[in-house]
């Protein structure tokens, strides 16, 4: 069941990001605390292309920059159909359990934080998405992932069973 991922690549793409999550790590040692902060980001051109990034240091602004960067090294393609998702997706990551559903044009997105970050920075308008399990906003946007990952279109669908795409719908 594994679907593949179609890479994407950097060059001439206007990529938007948003901060997902930051968190302070603290270090205990002989010598007193050492703080260091965690950050993961979401960037996407709104237009079915997105990708997720890490970045770690001791400072806020270069964890985020380099969040940035990673995320702009993991870009996938995901297809959008009138500003919705092509049909149902259920996904699971570590204790996490995300399921999107295809909404009606004008219901807006109905997710919660780390699953609104990731389906706004694709392009989709409209969907209704319900997670599950963990709320931990690294599994939460990596899931999230996983869902879309999955997601064909009646193109694809139509090319990987060698037919034209009018038998798809007919059967």
């Amino acid at each position: 069941m594994s679907a593949s991922i179609r890479k994407v690549k950097t060059t001439d793409l206007e990529l938007k990001d948003r901060l997902v999550s930051i968190q302070r790590v603290t270090k205990v040692t002989k010598g007193g605390r050492t703080f260091s902060f965690s950050a993961i980001v979401v960037v996407g051109d709104g237009n079915g292309i997105v990708g997720y990034g890490l970045g770690k240091s001791n400072e806020v602004t270069s964890a985020i920059s380099k969040g940035i960067e990673d995320a702009k090294k993991n870009l996938i393609k995901v297809p959008v159909l009138k500003g919705t998702i092509p049909h149902e997706q259920i996904a699971k990551y570590g204790g996490a359990f995300v399921f999107l559903k295809p909404a009606s044009n004008g219901t807006g997105v109905k997710a919660g934080g780390a699953m609104r970050a990731v389906l706004e920075s694709v392009g989709i308008k409209d969907v209704l998405a319900k997670s599950k399990g963990s709320s931990n906003p690294h599994n939460l946007v990596k899931a999230t992932f996983e869902a879309l990952t999955q997601l064909r279109d009646a193109y694809a669908v139509a090319q990987q069973r060698g037919i034209e795409v009018n038998r798809v719908f007919n059967g």
